[in-house]
């Protein structure tokens, strides 16, 4: 394996989704096939740093789970990125209990029930943190 080639979400409205990436992730638009179908359905793909994001036209997700994708922000950015989850009128969740060091996260829904987190720590620290509480 040679790690992850993309992520694709199934979304009512491809151009509220569009903004809502392009908005909170600074994602880059890199295609949109209009009315073609080369898939399933009407789509758009973005690039996150290097990350390939597809959007898909269809139903939203009947539900809101805990299953998210997170994202890598820095502490210095919360305010920021808070401020543009607010401003487009998205779920913020309240955050979990958290061990001291392990990181900040926001998590939120988007409009299709899809949750988001973006979390300040990483696995090293996390790991490192939880040793400590073990102690």
């Amino acid at each position: 394996m040679k790690g992850l080639s993309h992520i694709t979400f199934v979304v009512q409205d491809l151009e509220r989704t569009a903004t809502f990436f392009k908005r909170i992730f600074e994602a880059k638009e890199v295609y949109d096939s209009g009315d073609e179908t080369f898939s399933l359905a009407k789509e758009k793909f973005f690039l996150i740093g290097d990350l390939w994001i597809a959007i898909m036209e269809g139903d939203k997700l009947p539900t809101k789970t805990y299953n998210h994708i997170a994202f890598k922000i820095e502490e210095s950015e919360m305010e920021n990125y808070l401020q543009g989850i607010q401003e487009l009128g998205l779920e913020i969740l309240e955050g979990r209990s958290r061990v001291a060091g392990e990181g900040s996260s926001i998590y939120f829904y988007d409009f299709d029930n899809h949750l988001f987190e973006l979390h300040t720590g990483t696995l090293s620290g996390r790991l490192k943190q939880y040793q400590k509480s073990k102690q």
